[in-house]
């Protein structure tokens, strides 16, 4: 990048004023300044020592900048090394600062350069016509229309090395250049042209009566759904006014009625069980009633059940007031006491639980 440092002593002049036309601006422009403020003005009155002093600043005019804003001449020194938009050697009648930040890097820039050194040499030396020196600078603020460079005071953007040697060759014969973008480009639009807001109907008024419909049909819309709801309120309302008799049935299988249950017989003025149904749910092979013979009493019923029982070998010798004892365990071993009666008290019976030899 720039080299920051000042020319050597034997370029530097030996004095620096401005002139009185000069002195003249520089006044207007400190009085732009509250009091204290002046030195607020620095950038402005270099800049125009170095247009006076033909496009570089010398050490004089730094010194006289600071001496006119009583300034420290290291301040203003600070102020010129740091800005490249101020040369600090001489340079040649056409100027050309080359911006090499990213954006003209990524489109560029480096194709200019490497013209720029076959043609001029190394930056910041004048070419031998005393035409054209050249720096590589910062950002020069034109990013969209990269790779730029600055000549003098105006921009000239989307240079390659042959818009680049076309321009110098017209400078430096005095033809007319055309400044700003060297394809044609309008400000900062799209290469090839705008490409936005093309369509006539985006700003002719034919969109608004589009617009309009859109909503026209939305209400529509809106209504159609509003009558559905309307309709369906209403339907629910003559149901509940007017209902449809219910089918328990529907969707079910057919079942045939019974025609001959009691309650129907009774519904028909019938007797509810017929004569033939008591004849047939009478079994005279088993059942040892008589008619009008009364029923015996329970405990009658209970001596014949168990006097038949005792026939037939099955009685059990267990007082029938006692729990029958627990079953051996499946492969205890010796022999199990016989459980023996315990007699009966008044506390109510008890018996003990079987043992075995081995408990």
């Amino acid at each position: 990048m720039a080299n920051r440092r000042l020319a050597p002593a034997s370029e530097q002049p030996a004095s620096f004023a401005f002139s009185s036309e000069n002195a003249e601006w520089a006044k207007g422009q400190i009085e732009k300044y509250p009091e204290g403020r002046q030195a607020s003005a620095v950038i402005p009155l270099l800049w125009k020592a170095q247009e006076q002093n033909g496009g570089w600043l010398p050490r004089a005019a730094i010194e006289a900048v600071a001496g006119e804003l009583g300034m420290p001449h290291i301040r203003v020194l600070e102020v010129a090394t740091f800005y490249t938009m101020f040369a600090l050697e001489p340079v040649g009648r056409f100027w050309i600062q080359l911006c090499g930040t990213v954006p003209c890097d990524s489109c560029g820039a480096r194709e200019l350069k490497d013209y720029l050194q076959a043609r001029l040499g190394a930056p910041g030396h004048v070419s031998a016509d005393g035409n054209f020196s050249w720096l590589e600078v910062e950002c020069l603020g034109a990013c969209c229309n990269a790779p730029m460079a600055q000549i003098n005071q105006d921009y000239y953007e989307d240079l390659t090395p042959d818009l680049l040697g076309a321009l110098m060759d017209d400078l430096a014969a005095g033809r007319p250049v055309k400044i700003g973008s060297q394809v044609g480009r309008t400000s900062s639009e799209p290469k090839g042209g705008a490409d936005t807001l093309t369509d006539t109907t985006l700003f002719d008024g034919s969109r608004v009566g589009a617009w309009r419909q859109r909503f026209e049909d939305k209400k529509a819309e809106d209504s159609s759904e509003t009558s559905g709801k309307a309709e369906a309120a209403s339907s629910e309302q003559r149901a509940a006014a007017d209902p449809k008799p219910a089918h328990p049935a529907s969707g079910r299988a057919a079942e045939g009625k019974s025609t001959d249950a009691p309650a129907q017989r009774s519904a028909a003025g019938e007797t509810p069980v017929k004569s033939g149904d008591k004849t047939d749910a009478a079994d005279g092979t088993e059942s040892t009633a008589q008619p009008g013979t009364p029923a015996p009493s329970a405990a009658e019923t209970v001596a014949r059940a168990e006097a038949a029982g005792a026939e037939a070998g099955t009685q059990s010798d267990l007082p029938r007031d006692e729990p029958p004892p627990q079953p051996v365990a499946s492969g205890a071993s010796g022999t199990v006491d016989e459980p023996k009666p315990a007699p009966a008290n008044k506390s109510g019976p008890k018996r003990s639980a079987p043992k075995s030899e081995g408990n």
